[in-house]
Protein backbone atom coordinates (compact mmCIF):
# COMPACT_ATOMS: atom_id res chain seq x y z
CA UNK A 1 0.00 0.00 0.00
CA UNK A 2 2.95 2.34 0.41
CA UNK A 3 3.13 2.77 -3.36
CA UNK A 4 -0.54 3.80 -3.40
CA UNK A 5 0.06 6.48 -0.77
CA UNK A 6 3.10 7.72 -2.66
CA UNK A 7 1.05 7.85 -5.86
CA UNK A 8 -1.68 9.94 -4.23
CA UNK A 9 0.89 12.26 -2.70
CA UNK A 10 2.58 12.71 -6.07
CA UNK A 11 -0.81 13.58 -7.60
CA UNK A 12 -1.26 16.24 -4.91
CA UNK A 13 2.22 17.69 -4.68
CA UNK A 14 4.47 16.20 -7.40
CA UNK A 15 6.86 15.21 -4.61
CA UNK A 16 7.58 12.34 -2.22
CA UNK A 17 5.69 12.13 1.10
CA UNK A 18 7.20 12.60 4.54
CA UNK A 19 7.70 9.64 6.87
CA UNK A 20 4.67 7.41 7.35
CA UNK A 21 3.81 3.92 8.56
CA UNK A 22 0.92 1.68 7.50
CA UNK A 23 -0.42 -1.22 9.53
CA UNK A 24 -3.01 -3.95 9.03
CA UNK A 25 -4.23 -6.07 6.15
CA UNK A 26 -6.72 -5.53 3.35
CA UNK A 27 -9.07 -8.35 4.32
CA UNK A 28 -10.94 -6.07 6.75
CA UNK A 29 -13.46 -5.32 3.99
CA UNK A 30 -15.05 -7.84 1.60
CA UNK A 31 -15.19 -7.75 -2.18
CA UNK A 32 -12.69 -7.89 -5.03
CA UNK A 33 -11.81 -4.17 -5.09
CA UNK A 34 -9.01 -2.85 -2.90
CA UNK A 35 -11.34 -0.64 -0.87
CA UNK A 36 -9.38 -1.00 2.38
CA UNK A 37 -6.18 0.01 0.58
CA UNK A 38 -7.88 3.04 -0.94
CA UNK A 39 -9.33 3.99 2.44
CA UNK A 40 -5.98 3.68 4.17
CA UNK A 41 -4.19 5.62 1.44
CA UNK A 42 -6.67 8.50 1.38
CA UNK A 43 -6.54 8.79 5.18
CA UNK A 44 -2.75 8.68 5.09
CA UNK A 45 -2.67 11.39 2.41
CA UNK A 46 -4.87 13.73 4.44
CA UNK A 47 -2.82 13.13 7.57
CA UNK A 48 0.43 13.72 5.66
CA UNK A 49 -1.04 17.00 4.40
CA UNK A 50 -1.83 17.96 8.00
CA UNK A 51 1.74 17.07 8.94
CA UNK A 52 3.05 19.49 6.32
CA UNK A 53 0.84 22.22 7.79
CA UNK A 54 2.58 21.59 11.11
CA UNK A 55 5.97 21.87 9.43
CA UNK A 56 5.20 25.35 8.11
CA UNK A 57 4.37 26.25 11.72
CA UNK A 58 7.82 24.96 12.74
CA UNK A 59 6.29 22.03 14.63
CA UNK A 60 7.77 18.58 14.13
CA UNK A 61 4.85 16.34 13.09
CA UNK A 62 6.45 12.97 13.77
CA UNK A 63 5.74 9.84 11.75
CA UNK A 64 2.23 9.73 10.26
CA UNK A 65 0.36 6.45 10.73
CA UNK A 66 -2.70 4.84 9.15
CA UNK A 67 -4.25 1.47 9.93
CA UNK A 68 -6.48 -0.56 7.62
CA UNK A 69 -8.92 -1.62 10.38
CA UNK A 70 -9.36 1.96 11.55
CA UNK A 71 -9.72 3.05 7.93
CA UNK A 72 -12.45 0.45 7.40
CA UNK A 73 -14.26 1.75 10.48
CA UNK A 74 -13.94 5.35 9.30
CA UNK A 75 -15.39 4.42 5.91
CA UNK A 76 -18.42 2.83 7.54
CA UNK A 77 -18.76 5.47 10.25
CA UNK A 78 -22.42 6.13 9.46
CA UNK A 79 -23.15 2.43 9.97
CA UNK A 80 -21.35 2.28 13.32
CA UNK A 81 -22.83 5.48 14.79
CA UNK A 82 -25.15 5.09 17.78
CA UNK A 83 -27.38 7.66 19.47
CA UNK A 84 -28.06 6.82 23.12
CA UNK A 85 -27.06 3.27 22.27
CA UNK A 86 -29.45 2.93 19.33
CA UNK A 87 -28.19 2.34 15.78
CA UNK A 88 -29.12 4.62 12.92
CA UNK A 89 -32.18 4.00 10.83
CA UNK A 90 -31.79 3.14 7.16
CA UNK A 91 -30.51 6.02 5.08
CA UNK A 92 -32.51 4.85 2.05
CA UNK A 93 -35.99 6.09 1.18
CA UNK A 94 -38.63 3.48 0.24
CA UNK A 95 -38.33 4.08 -3.51
CA UNK A 96 -34.53 4.17 -3.57
CA UNK A 97 -32.83 1.04 -4.79
CA UNK A 98 -31.96 -1.28 -7.66
CA UNK A 99 -34.69 -2.23 -10.16
CA UNK A 100 -34.67 -4.93 -12.79
CA UNK A 101 -35.36 -3.48 -16.24
CA UNK A 102 -36.25 -5.35 -19.42
CA UNK A 103 -32.57 -5.72 -20.36
CA UNK A 104 -30.61 -5.22 -17.15
CA UNK A 105 -30.61 -3.14 -13.97
CA UNK A 106 -31.06 0.49 -13.05
CA UNK A 107 -30.72 2.28 -9.72
CA UNK A 108 -33.05 5.08 -8.67
CA UNK A 109 -32.08 7.60 -6.00
CA UNK A 110 -35.15 8.88 -4.17
CA UNK A 111 -33.78 10.08 -0.83
CA UNK A 112 -35.01 13.61 -1.48
CA UNK A 113 -38.64 14.47 -2.26
CA UNK A 114 -37.75 16.26 -5.51
CA UNK A 115 -35.87 13.21 -6.76
CA UNK A 116 -38.74 10.88 -5.86
CA UNK A 117 -41.12 13.23 -7.67
CA UNK A 118 -38.84 13.16 -10.74
CA UNK A 119 -38.95 9.36 -10.79
CA UNK A 120 -42.74 9.34 -10.61
CA UNK A 121 -43.04 12.08 -13.22
CA UNK A 122 -40.48 10.60 -15.58
CA UNK A 123 -42.01 7.13 -15.44
CA UNK A 124 -45.61 8.28 -15.20
CA UNK A 125 -46.39 6.32 -12.04
CA UNK A 126 -47.60 7.00 -8.49
CA UNK A 127 -45.18 6.91 -5.57
CA UNK A 128 -45.51 3.20 -4.80
CA UNK A 129 -42.64 0.74 -5.20
CA UNK A 130 -44.81 -1.83 -6.96
CA UNK A 131 -45.82 0.73 -9.57
CA UNK A 132 -42.20 1.78 -10.12
CA UNK A 133 -41.07 -1.85 -10.39
CA UNK A 134 -43.71 -2.56 -13.04
CA UNK A 135 -42.84 0.55 -15.04
CA UNK A 136 -39.12 -0.19 -14.97
CA UNK A 137 -39.58 -3.85 -15.88
CA UNK A 138 -41.27 -2.90 -19.14
CA UNK A 139 -38.47 -0.61 -20.36
CA UNK A 140 -34.78 -0.80 -21.05
CA UNK A 141 -32.45 0.35 -18.30
CA UNK A 142 -31.13 3.15 -20.50
CA UNK A 143 -34.64 4.33 -21.28
CA UNK A 144 -35.44 4.48 -17.56
CA UNK A 145 -32.20 6.33 -16.81
CA UNK A 146 -32.91 8.87 -19.54
CA UNK A 147 -36.52 9.42 -18.48
CA UNK A 148 -35.64 10.03 -14.83
CA UNK A 149 -32.61 12.23 -15.51
CA UNK A 150 -34.57 14.27 -18.05
CA UNK A 151 -37.26 14.83 -15.42
CA UNK A 152 -34.61 16.25 -13.06
CA UNK A 153 -34.01 13.09 -11.06
CA UNK A 154 -31.05 10.86 -10.31
CA UNK A 155 -30.71 7.41 -11.84
CA UNK A 156 -28.02 5.15 -13.28
CA UNK A 157 -28.04 2.14 -15.56
CA UNK A 158 -25.76 -0.71 -14.50
CA UNK A 159 -22.98 -0.68 -17.07
CA UNK A 160 -20.09 -3.08 -17.40
CA UNK A 161 -16.56 -1.74 -16.92
CA UNK A 162 -15.91 -2.08 -20.64
CA UNK A 163 -19.11 -0.21 -21.52
CA UNK A 164 -18.07 2.62 -19.19
CA UNK A 165 -14.58 2.75 -20.68
CA UNK A 166 -16.14 3.25 -24.13
CA UNK A 167 -18.70 5.79 -22.90
CA UNK A 168 -17.81 9.45 -23.60
CA UNK A 169 -18.05 10.28 -19.91
CA UNK A 170 -15.98 7.27 -18.94
CA UNK A 171 -13.31 8.41 -21.38
CA UNK A 172 -13.48 11.96 -19.99
CA UNK A 173 -13.05 10.73 -16.43
CA UNK A 174 -10.10 8.55 -17.44
CA UNK A 175 -8.40 11.60 -18.95
CA UNK A 176 -8.71 13.71 -15.79
CA UNK A 177 -6.35 13.63 -12.79
CA UNK A 178 -7.48 12.20 -9.46
CA UNK A 179 -7.11 15.70 -8.01
CA UNK A 180 -6.91 18.92 -9.99
CA UNK A 181 -5.15 21.54 -7.86
CA UNK A 182 -3.98 24.85 -9.26
CA UNK A 183 -3.89 28.59 -8.57
CA UNK A 184 -6.61 30.54 -10.39
CA UNK A 185 -5.73 34.13 -9.35
CA UNK A 186 -3.03 36.13 -7.64
CA UNK A 187 -3.13 36.76 -3.90
CA UNK A 188 -0.56 37.63 -1.21
CA UNK A 189 1.18 34.88 0.70
CA UNK A 190 -0.80 33.55 3.65
CA UNK A 191 0.28 34.37 7.19
CA UNK A 192 -0.79 31.77 9.73
CA UNK A 193 -1.93 32.76 13.20
CA UNK A 194 -0.20 30.93 16.03
CA UNK A 195 -1.66 27.53 16.81
CA UNK A 196 -0.36 24.14 17.86
CA UNK A 197 -2.85 22.44 15.52
CA UNK A 198 -2.44 22.11 11.73
CA UNK A 199 -5.51 24.19 10.86
CA UNK A 200 -5.83 26.38 13.93
CA UNK A 201 -7.24 29.79 12.91
CA UNK A 202 -8.43 28.53 9.50
CA UNK A 203 -12.07 29.26 8.63
CA UNK A 204 -13.81 26.71 6.43
CA UNK A 205 -17.20 27.45 4.88
CA UNK A 206 -18.93 24.23 3.91
CA UNK A 207 -21.75 24.28 1.34
CA UNK A 208 -22.27 20.55 1.01
CA UNK A 209 -24.72 17.70 1.39
CA UNK A 210 -24.22 13.94 1.66
CA UNK A 211 -21.61 12.52 1.78
CA UNK A 212 -18.18 13.40 0.35
CA UNK A 213 -18.29 17.12 1.12
CA UNK A 214 -19.36 16.67 4.76
CA UNK A 215 -16.62 14.06 5.24
CA UNK A 216 -14.06 16.59 3.97
CA UNK A 217 -15.30 19.21 6.42
CA UNK A 218 -15.28 16.67 9.24
CA UNK A 219 -11.61 15.88 8.55
CA UNK A 220 -10.68 19.57 8.45
CA UNK A 221 -12.50 20.17 11.74
CA UNK A 222 -10.56 17.34 13.37
CA UNK A 223 -7.31 19.09 12.47
CA UNK A 224 -8.38 22.34 14.13
CA UNK A 225 -10.31 24.32 11.51
CA UNK A 226 -13.36 26.39 12.40
CA UNK A 227 -15.87 24.71 10.07
CA UNK A 228 -19.24 26.36 9.49
CA UNK A 229 -21.72 24.19 7.62
CA UNK A 230 -24.40 26.13 5.74
CA UNK A 231 -27.76 24.53 5.02
CA UNK A 232 -31.31 25.77 4.64
CA UNK A 233 -34.30 25.20 6.89
CA UNK A 234 -36.59 24.21 4.02
CA UNK A 235 -34.28 21.64 2.44
CA UNK A 236 -34.60 17.93 3.35
CA UNK A 237 -31.78 16.18 5.18
CA UNK A 238 -30.78 12.58 5.77
CA UNK A 239 -30.52 12.94 9.53
CA UNK A 240 -28.61 9.70 10.07
CA UNK A 241 -25.79 11.06 7.89
CA UNK A 242 -25.91 14.56 9.37
CA UNK A 243 -25.44 13.13 12.86
CA UNK A 244 -22.30 11.33 11.69
CA UNK A 245 -20.62 13.82 9.37
CA UNK A 246 -21.15 17.10 11.24
CA UNK A 247 -18.79 16.25 14.10
CA UNK A 248 -16.90 19.30 15.31
CA UNK A 249 -18.72 21.74 13.04
CA UNK A 250 -21.01 24.67 13.64
CA UNK A 251 -24.27 24.65 11.68
CA UNK A 252 -26.29 27.56 10.34
CA UNK A 253 -29.10 28.15 7.86
CA UNK A 254 -28.87 30.62 4.97
CA UNK A 255 -31.56 30.81 2.27
CA UNK A 256 -29.53 31.19 -0.92
CA UNK A 257 -32.69 31.61 -2.98
CA UNK A 258 -33.17 35.08 -1.45
CA UNK A 259 -31.27 38.30 -2.01
CA UNK A 260 -30.62 38.62 1.72
CA UNK A 261 -29.27 35.08 1.90
CA UNK A 262 -26.88 35.65 -0.99
CA UNK A 263 -25.69 38.86 0.66
CA UNK A 264 -25.06 36.92 3.86
CA UNK A 265 -23.10 34.30 1.91
CA UNK A 266 -20.93 36.99 0.33
CA UNK A 267 -20.10 38.32 3.77
CA UNK A 268 -19.19 34.85 5.03
CA UNK A 269 -16.99 34.14 2.00
CA UNK A 270 -15.22 37.48 2.31
CA UNK A 271 -13.84 36.36 5.69
CA UNK A 272 -13.37 32.65 4.94
CA UNK A 273 -10.12 30.87 4.15
CA UNK A 274 -11.64 27.79 2.51
CA UNK A 275 -14.87 27.06 0.65
CA UNK A 276 -15.85 23.42 0.20
CA UNK A 277 -18.88 23.02 -2.04
CA UNK A 278 -20.70 20.11 -3.62
CA UNK A 279 -23.55 21.89 -5.36
CA UNK A 280 -24.46 20.48 -8.73
CA UNK A 281 -21.84 21.86 -11.18
CA UNK A 282 -22.87 25.29 -12.38
CA UNK A 283 -25.39 25.93 -9.60
CA UNK A 284 -23.26 28.41 -7.63
CA UNK A 285 -22.18 30.21 -10.79
CA UNK A 286 -25.83 30.85 -11.63
CA UNK A 287 -26.33 32.79 -8.40
CA UNK A 288 -23.12 34.80 -8.73
CA UNK A 289 -20.52 32.62 -6.98
CA UNK A 290 -18.39 31.25 -9.80
CA UNK A 291 -14.62 30.79 -9.38
CA UNK A 292 -13.78 34.24 -10.77
CA UNK A 293 -16.30 35.96 -8.52
CA UNK A 294 -15.04 34.03 -5.50
CA UNK A 295 -11.43 34.92 -6.24
CA UNK A 296 -12.39 38.58 -6.47
CA UNK A 297 -14.55 38.46 -3.35
CA UNK A 298 -11.85 36.77 -1.24
CA UNK A 299 -8.33 36.83 -2.69
CA UNK A 300 -6.43 33.88 -1.24
CA UNK A 301 -9.49 31.67 -0.88
CA UNK A 302 -9.07 27.91 -1.30
CA UNK A 303 -12.02 26.59 -3.32
CA UNK A 304 -12.77 22.87 -3.32
CA UNK A 305 -15.34 21.78 -5.90
CA UNK A 306 -16.78 18.28 -5.69
CA UNK A 307 -18.88 16.66 -8.40
CA UNK A 308 -20.28 13.25 -9.25
CA UNK A 309 -18.97 12.62 -12.77
CA UNK A 310 -16.07 15.04 -13.19
CA UNK A 311 -15.67 18.52 -14.60
CA UNK A 312 -15.39 17.61 -18.28
CA UNK A 313 -17.47 15.44 -20.62
CA UNK A 314 -21.17 15.23 -21.49
CA UNK A 315 -22.17 14.29 -17.92
CA UNK A 316 -20.17 17.03 -16.20
CA UNK A 317 -23.36 18.65 -14.89
CA UNK A 318 -25.26 15.44 -14.14
CA UNK A 319 -26.61 14.76 -10.67
CA UNK A 320 -25.05 11.77 -9.02
CA UNK A 321 -24.38 9.96 -5.78
CA UNK A 322 -21.91 7.26 -4.75
CA UNK A 323 -24.35 4.38 -5.38
CA UNK A 324 -25.22 5.74 -8.83
CA UNK A 325 -21.60 6.29 -9.88
CA UNK A 326 -20.83 2.71 -8.87
CA UNK A 327 -23.58 1.56 -11.25
CA UNK A 328 -22.60 3.82 -14.15
CA UNK A 329 -18.89 3.07 -13.97
CA UNK A 330 -19.14 -0.70 -13.65
CA UNK A 331 -17.84 -0.91 -10.08
CA UNK A 332 -21.16 -2.52 -9.11
CA UNK A 333 -21.23 -4.83 -12.12
CA UNK A 334 -22.09 -8.42 -11.20
CA UNK A 335 -22.94 -11.57 -13.11
CA UNK A 336 -26.64 -11.65 -12.17
CA UNK A 337 -27.42 -8.46 -10.26
CA UNK A 338 -25.64 -5.34 -8.98
CA UNK A 339 -22.79 -6.01 -6.56
CA UNK A 340 -22.00 -2.73 -4.81
CA UNK A 341 -18.87 -1.91 -2.84
CA UNK A 342 -19.01 -2.86 0.85
CA UNK A 343 -19.05 0.79 1.94
CA UNK A 344 -19.76 4.16 0.32
CA UNK A 345 -16.10 4.20 -0.60
CA UNK A 346 -16.28 6.81 -3.37
CA UNK A 347 -17.87 9.33 -1.01
CA UNK A 348 -15.54 8.71 1.89
CA UNK A 349 -12.34 8.55 -0.14
CA UNK A 350 -13.26 11.69 -2.08
CA UNK A 351 -13.91 13.46 1.22
CA UNK A 352 -10.52 12.55 2.68
CA UNK A 353 -8.75 13.39 -0.58
CA UNK A 354 -10.54 16.76 -0.69
CA UNK A 355 -9.28 17.53 2.81
CA UNK A 356 -5.77 16.59 1.69
CA UNK A 357 -6.06 18.90 -1.32
CA UNK A 358 -7.34 21.78 0.82
CA UNK A 359 -4.46 21.47 3.27
CA UNK A 360 -1.97 21.20 0.42
CA UNK A 361 -3.36 24.38 -1.13
CA UNK A 362 -3.18 26.20 2.22
CA UNK A 363 0.46 25.21 2.56
CA UNK A 364 1.17 26.42 -0.98
CA UNK A 365 -0.43 29.74 -0.10
CA UNK A 366 2.02 30.15 2.76
CA UNK A 367 4.96 29.58 0.43
CA UNK A 368 3.68 30.94 -2.88
CA UNK A 369 0.46 32.90 -2.33
CA UNK A 370 -2.45 32.74 -4.76
CA UNK A 371 -6.11 31.79 -4.83
CA UNK A 372 -6.37 28.04 -5.32
CA UNK A 373 -8.98 25.69 -6.71
CA UNK A 374 -9.19 21.94 -6.12
CA UNK A 375 -11.52 19.72 -8.16
CA UNK A 376 -12.40 16.12 -7.41
CA UNK A 377 -15.19 13.76 -8.39
CA UNK A 378 -16.73 10.51 -7.26
CA UNK A 379 -16.19 9.04 -10.72
CA UNK A 380 -12.54 10.07 -10.63
CA UNK A 381 -12.10 8.38 -7.28
CA UNK A 382 -13.82 5.32 -8.70
CA UNK A 383 -11.40 5.27 -11.64
CA UNK A 384 -8.50 5.43 -9.19
CA UNK A 385 -9.95 2.60 -7.10
CA UNK A 386 -10.37 0.46 -10.20
CA UNK A 387 -6.73 1.14 -11.17
CA UNK A 388 -5.47 -0.36 -7.90
CA UNK A 389 -6.20 -3.90 -9.06
CA UNK A 390 -8.06 -6.68 -7.30
CA UNK A 391 -7.74 -8.78 -4.15
CA UNK A 392 -9.22 -11.94 -2.65
CA UNK A 393 -12.90 -11.05 -2.03
CA UNK A 394 -13.01 -12.87 1.30
CA UNK A 395 -12.91 -10.83 4.51
CA UNK A 396 -12.29 -11.57 8.17
CA UNK A 397 -14.78 -10.82 10.93
CA UNK A 398 -13.66 -7.47 12.36
CA UNK A 399 -14.43 -5.97 15.77
CA UNK A 400 -14.35 -2.18 15.76
CA UNK A 401 -15.29 -1.72 19.42
CA UNK A 402 -11.97 -0.31 20.58
CA UNK A 403 -12.12 2.33 17.82
CA UNK A 404 -15.33 3.87 19.15
CA UNK A 405 -15.77 6.72 21.62
CA UNK A 406 -18.70 8.49 23.27
CA UNK A 407 -19.50 12.20 23.21
CA UNK A 408 -22.45 14.46 23.96
CA UNK A 409 -24.24 16.01 20.99
CA UNK A 410 -27.36 17.91 20.08
CA UNK A 411 -28.98 14.56 19.31
CA UNK A 412 -28.03 12.84 22.56
CA UNK A 413 -25.09 10.69 23.58
CA UNK A 414 -23.22 9.65 20.43
CA UNK A 415 -21.07 6.57 20.01
CA UNK A 416 -18.85 7.34 17.05
CA UNK A 417 -15.70 6.20 15.29
CA UNK A 418 -12.62 7.99 16.59
CA UNK A 419 -10.84 10.19 14.09
CA UNK A 420 -8.50 8.08 11.97
CA UNK A 421 -4.91 8.87 11.07
CA UNK A 422 -2.08 9.25 13.57
CA UNK A 423 -0.16 12.53 13.82
CA UNK A 424 2.12 12.58 16.89
CA UNK A 425 2.82 16.30 16.63
CA UNK A 426 -0.88 17.17 16.94
CA UNK A 427 -3.26 14.23 17.12
CA UNK A 428 -6.58 15.00 15.39
CA UNK A 429 -9.80 15.24 17.38
CA UNK A 430 -13.18 16.98 17.30
CA UNK A 431 -13.75 19.67 19.89
CA UNK A 432 -17.45 18.83 20.25
CA UNK A 433 -20.10 16.45 19.00
CA UNK A 434 -22.64 17.05 16.26
CA UNK A 435 -24.82 20.10 16.76
CA UNK A 436 -28.43 20.26 15.64
CA UNK A 437 -28.83 21.73 12.14
CA UNK A 438 -29.23 25.50 12.10
CA UNK A 439 -28.53 26.16 15.79
CA UNK A 440 -25.65 28.55 15.12
CA UNK A 441 -25.65 32.04 13.69
CA UNK A 442 -24.26 32.40 10.16
CA UNK A 443 -21.26 34.40 11.35
CA UNK A 444 -17.62 33.75 12.05
CA UNK A 445 -16.44 33.57 15.63
CA UNK A 446 -13.93 36.27 16.61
Amino acid sequence: MRDIVSGVWDALTESSPGPFELTGTEDVLPGPYRVAAAATASIAAATLAAAEMLRVRDIEPGVVTADTRHAAAAFRSEQLLRVDGVGAESVWAPLSGDYRAADGWVRLHCNYPRHEAAVCWGLGVPGAREAVEKAVAGRSAREVEHAVVTAGGAAAELRSPSDWAEHPQGAAVASLPLVSLSPIADAPKRTLFYSDRPLGGIRVLELTHVLAGPVAGRVLAAHGADVLHIGAAHLPRVEALVRDTNQGKRSAFVALDTEGGRARLKKLISRADVLVQSFRPGALERIGFGPEELASLRPGLVIADLSAYGWEGPWARRRGFDSLVQMSSGLAFGSDEPSPLPVQALDHATGWLTAAAVMTALRRQVTDGGTWRARLSLAGTGHWLDSLGRKDPAAIDVDFGDLLEEVDSGYGRLTRVRMAGGLPGAEPYWEFGTRLPGVDKPTWTP
